[in-house]
């Protein structure tokens, strides 16, 4: 059975209404928290809105749009004075080779995944500092960590994210502030159905456990990191991958 351990603290959630942000969504809500979601599908958020109906509320923002996370912050701070967990999920793939990759792919890649999570992160801070509680979770990437080629630009702002919660936690730690990564492998979400039968067969052939992982096994590992009983833990990442990455 779950805690409200959440309760009258509000959650920031970028990317809500994909299959990873979703479960996420429900995890936080289901705990407790008064849930602030954002993503680009006015329909879906509309449809979550009505979902829960109380807790939670919707903001319809392209954050791959300069200064949309600042008009996101300005929006959200109209509703609650602060917010309590920021959940960095948003992302983008612009895939290409390295001689082929144009700057406008290499920017806005860079900008999405990995600027937008900084300007939310600084944006949400000052309140948390207030209360001396708050929870940030950046959802990165396995690529961070072990490269793919063809993914220059997404591999690195992963491992940018990694190393910047590492840095971030060291500065707010001593303020009941914990700043934590989850780094899932290869999960059944609209991106991955979108492969064929065989890129997906190399997959599950080079994972331990033999299956794709689910929204909800990125969801819970987030869920955890809010709760109590994650409180000694800061500046790392949990890998949530099947096996297929074991590194340090």
């Amino acid at each position: 059975m779950k805690t409200h351990c959440l309760f009258e603290k509000h959650c920031l959630i970028t990317g809500a209404t994909g299959g990873i942000g979703l479960a996420i969504a429900e995890c936080l809500w289901e705990l407790g928290g008064t849930i602030h979601l954002t993503g680009r599908n006015v329909e879906r958020l509309k449809y979550l809105e009505s979902l829960w109906n109380e807790r939670v509320h919707v903001y319809c923002h392209d954050l791959s749009v300069k200064e949309s996370a600042q008009l996101l912050l300005k929006e959200v701070f109209s509703k609650t004075s602060s917010i309590d967990v920021l959940v960095n999920n948003s992302g983008v793939t612009k895939d290409n080779l390295a001689l082929r990759m144009t700057d406008h792919d290499w920017d806005s890649v860079v900008y999405l995944n990995l600027s937008v999570p900084f300007f939310l992160s600084q944006g949400v801070l000052s309140g948390m500092l207030k209360k001396k509680w708050g929870r940030i979770i950046n959802i990165t990437s396995v690529i961070g960590h072990k490269g793919n080629a063809g993914q220059c630009n997404y591999s690195a702002t992963k491992a940018g994210l990694c190393a910047m919660t590492k840095s971030l936690a060291l500065e707010v730690a001593s303020r009941g502030i914990t700043v934590n990564s989850v780094a899932p492998g290869f999960i059944e979400t609209a991106m991955t159905h979108s492969l064929s039968q065989d890129a997906k067969s190399k997959i599950l052939e080079h994972t331990p456990c033999k299956l794709m992982g689910s929204p909800e096994d990125v969801a819970y590992a987030v869920e955890f990191l809010v709760t109590p009983k994650a409180r000694f833990i800061t500046g790392q990442t949990i890998h949530v991958n099947g096996g297929i990455y074991m590194g340090g």
